[in-house]
């Protein structure tokens, strides 16, 4: 017996923040459990099936382990907390405008960054009516632009059998994490996955077949089924000879992570800061230098991508080489660590105020708060550092700890986002935090969501429903802040008060600080 949503919704509601967070928290959780089981629920089967003629049906057939196409995923209900119905009543065609729609406004907060990877990494039942593919496909999509690489590799793979386009974004992926020696034996095996020629040359040589892979190079010239800028990679890329007579190319603005590939093969490695961020998560190996790590360590950071731990470790890794941006910022931090190691107030106050602006100018204001907040509550910190000290601990993890102590101190803007945090009406509405008014109005009404979303988790379209609280909110942080009040009052009606406590604090604490991107 399936259970209804608004049953899950309501034991969702009842639930401890502190048991919300855990659930919501996707890229936390494949952190920690990369190879844990997935959860495939299957439909309940009559006691006593009938036949009704004689006639042979038509039969799909797939491992009895894998997920349909449109439903798999690498969060389970145990994990995400969310019901398998989430697309099960919704449209194809309504998701795909939905989502194109949301990533015209991308989430603007950590907080709906967090909840739209783990909507997209779900595992649910496919979307009514659909084969599921282009869902799927439009996941993938929005996964790789937002930086999470190896979670959207993961996901694809969980896809029994691959169809052309799928195994298109997977060669994709694959070329980014540096992985797609399978793919391309998969390739060589079923050469019709692949109509594109400079693919199939690729995996050629992955093989060490170079003889073939040249007779396609050639075929592939000969027909004219080659760009500019793909033939002169390639033919340097299969002859070593050629490329000493010749001058570096010149690099394209969006190169396609194949391009991006033979660049790197042909001895001119393209640096990764101007390209697109999926490119960013070549860099965290090091193998380009401590640098160039560490800019792509602060845009995955940045787009939530990768934790703050992870971060942590790239910053702390070295010392600094030169002076100025961001070796300003490596210096900061670590001397910040240094004096929270050490205890003194006075030396963690100095350090604080200098390592807040840096980390506000860096888009990083969250992952700082979640690593460090804790350690600052309590310390007798100056004026200033226990503000900022205050304000970290309303964007951290803790949050509703850190507001318990500070809603009843006389510094108004704490007072305000201390309520907010501990899902209260505030007392006042101070004029210098963005979106008071409307903020303050989530928690003065019952949460109830607007009319045009209330009904949707009823009708199995509870994913439907968190993409467009999400766009209204993007919508809302723009100007109109009634779209913000609405997409969080749907949020608290739909159980995730924690969410919308957090993203409350983080569009109105970053916008405070110049620092919402």
């Amino acid at each position: 017996m399936r259970i209804k949503t608004s049953l899950l919704l309501s034991a969702l509601t009842a639930l401890p923040l502190a048991a919300q967070e855990q659930p919501l928290s996707a890229i936390d959780w494949l952190a920690v459990q990369r190879n844990a089981p997935v959860v495939t629920v299957l439909p309940n089967v009559p006691d006593t099936p009938v036949a009704q003629s004689a006639t042979v049906p038509d039969v799909d057939v797939q491992p009895l382990d894998s997920p349909s196409v449109g439903g798999v995923g690498l969060l389970p209900s145990s994990v995400t907390g969310l019901p398998p119905s989430l697309w099960q009543g919704s449209t194809e065609s309504t998701l795909l405008a939905t989502i194109d729609a949301l990533e015209r406004g991308r989430p603007s907060v950590p907080a709906l960054d967090s909840l739209l990877h783990t909507l997209l990494l779900a595992e649910a039942n496919m979307p009514n009516a659909s084969k599921g593919e282009a869902f799927l496909s439009a996941r993938l999509d929005v996964l790789l632009d937002h930086g999470l690489v190896a979670p959207a590799e993961a996901l694809v793979e969980r896809v029994s059998t691959l169809t052309p386009g799928l195994f298109t974004q997977a060669f994709d992926l694959a070329l980014l994490t540096g992985s797609d020696a399978a793919l391309c034996q998969v390739l060589n095996d079923t050469p019709s996955l692949s109509n594109d020629l400079a693919t199939r040359i690729w995996c050629a040589t992955r093989s060490g077949d170079f003889p073939r892979a040249m007779t396609i190079y050639q075929t592939a010239v000969a027909l004219g089924q080659l760009s500019d800028l793909d033939a002169e990679l390639l033919l340097r890329f299969l002859d070593p000879e050629y490329t000493e007579s010749t001058s570096p190319l010149r690099p394209p603005v969006r190169p396609t992570p194949l391009q991006f590939r033979l660049f790197e093969a042909i001895g001119e490695a393209l640096p990764t800061a101007p390209l697109p961020l999926p490119f960013a998560v070549v860099e965290l190996t090091g193998d380009s230098g401590w640098r160039a790590q560490l800019q792509a360590a602060e845009r995955l950071a940045r787009a939530g991508a990768i934790d703050g731990n992870q971060l942590l470790g790239i910053y702390t890794e070295q010392t600094r080489a030169a002076s100025g941006g961001i070796w300003d910022r490596v210096e900061a931090l670590q001397r910040f660590e240094t004096a929270l190691n050490t205890g003194d107030p006075d030396a963690i106050s100095s350090a604080l105020e200098t390592v807040w602006p840096q980390m506000r100018s860096a888009g990083l204001l969250v992952p700082f708060s979640n690593l460090f907040a804790a350690r600052l509550q309590g310390l007798p910190l100056g004026a200033r550092p226990k503000t900022l000290a205050g304000l970290a601990g309303l964007l951290s993890d803790g949050y509703e700890d850190v507001a318990r102590v500070l809603v009843d101190k006389p510094d108004p803007e704490l007072a305000f986002l201390s309520a907010i945090a501990m899902g209260q009406p505030p007392k006042t509405r101070p004029s210098d935090v963005p979106h008071a008014d409307a903020l303050a109005q989530v928690w003065s009404v019952p949460a109830q969501a607007p009319d045009d979303l209330a009904p949707l988790p009823t009708q199995d379209r509870l994913g439907e429903a968190l993409l467009i609280a999400i766009t209204r909110f993007e919508t809302g942080a723009s100007g109109n802040d009634g779209d913000v009040t609405e997409a969080l009052v749907a949020l608290r009606a739909f159980g995730l008060e924690d969410i919308a406590r957090r993203s409350a604090l983080q569009l109105a604490i970053l916008d405070m600080q110049g620092a919402r991107r």
